[in-house]
């Protein structure tokens, strides 16, 4: 393999589409009103995606640097672990990522807002650096936050609450109440595909002192979590639809829901690396779940 391809091995393309469902939903709400705008929209999309992939690199480099990255790891083989990628190459594209997003975030906040210096553009450019850091911090550094299980909250806030509510904000420039709704149904579901991944990783994860929910919890009561997290999804995001009205329509994203149940039926029969498929039913499902709620935003 050569070393291109373990630089994309280290992007994690099946991520992505994850990353983008919070940045499609809370697009396509403020579309539903009248607010739209390309420019804004594609580079959300570029700035998230940069995000993405440096999250994804910073996570493979302190995984290794603290040891959780080794042989009896059941996820994919790392390309630092494996030897296909020197440490200082893969410092270097971490670093050359940190530098895209910054430059692509200060693009989008230029474009959407009259000023970088605004209000709006200031608080912008302060949720962007938050976000690098946070991308950073999760394994990264002796206080990483993904060693003492608020993973789970920080994805929440970052791919839930950040993603919708920064991107209709991107476009309508204000901020609704209601909107918290889908924007924690996504959240939700995003926590639900971490909590996968820990799940997969509890036994490695509990002997290198990765302090994950699962490992805090155990595998039963995390498997209980899991529901709850999906449960909790279908429950906002209906309840928004709700508040916007009772129209047939609005709930199209239910025609979802049996790809979820069957979701939730291999979670309870599988164990370990058996959890793995999942990680890509469950980003994908979330990602149609986002597309059939926004779809049906237009129809309010």
């Amino acid at each position: 393999m050569s070393k291109i391809k373990y630089y994309i091995a280290s992007f994690r393309l099946r991520t992505l589409p994850l990353s983008l469902s919070g940045i499609f939903l809370g697009t396509l709400l403020a579309a539903s009103e009248g607010y739209f705008n390309w420019a804004p929209f594609l580079l959300a999309v570029v700035t998230t995606l940069c995000l993405q992939i440096l999250s994804n690199l910073a996570n493979e480099l302190g995984d290794l640097q603290k040891g959780t990255d080794n042989e009896e790891r059941l996820g994919p083989i790392r390309s630092i672990q494996s030897g296909a990628l020197s440490l200082k190459e893969f410092k270097r594209t971490i670093l050359l990522f940190v530098l895209l997003s910054v430059l692509s975030g200060t693009a989008l906040v230029s474009t959407a807002f009259e000023s970088l210096l605004s209000t709006d553009g200031l608080i912008m450019l302060m949720l962007g650096a938050a976000s690098i850091v946070a991308a950073i911090k999760y394994t990264v550094g002796k206080n990483a936050y993904g060693y003492h299980g608020l993973g789970d909250v920080f994805v929440f806030l970052f791919f839930g609450l950040l993603s919708v509510c920064g991107a209709y904000f991107l476009m309508t420039h204000r901020l609704s109440i209601s909107i918290f709704l889908p924007a924690t149904a996504v959240g939700l579901l995003s926590t639900g595909v971490l909590n996968l991944n820990n799940m997969r990783d509890i036994e490695n994860d509990r002997l290198c002192g990765k302090r994950t929910l699962p490992v805090i919890l155990g595998i039963s009561k995390a498997k209980i979590y899991h529901f709850c997290l999906i449960i909790g999804a279908f429950v906002a995001m209906s309840s928004y639809m709700g508040l916007c009205g009772f129209r047939p329509f609005h709930f199209i994203f239910w025609f979802t829901l049996p790809l979820f149940l069957i979701h939730l039926k291999k979670v309870v029969q599988a164990e370990g690396r058996g959890l793995d498929p999942q990680l890509k039913v469950l980003s994908l499902s979330t990602l149609l779940f986002t597309l059939l709620a926004g779809w049906g935003a237009f129809h309010f």
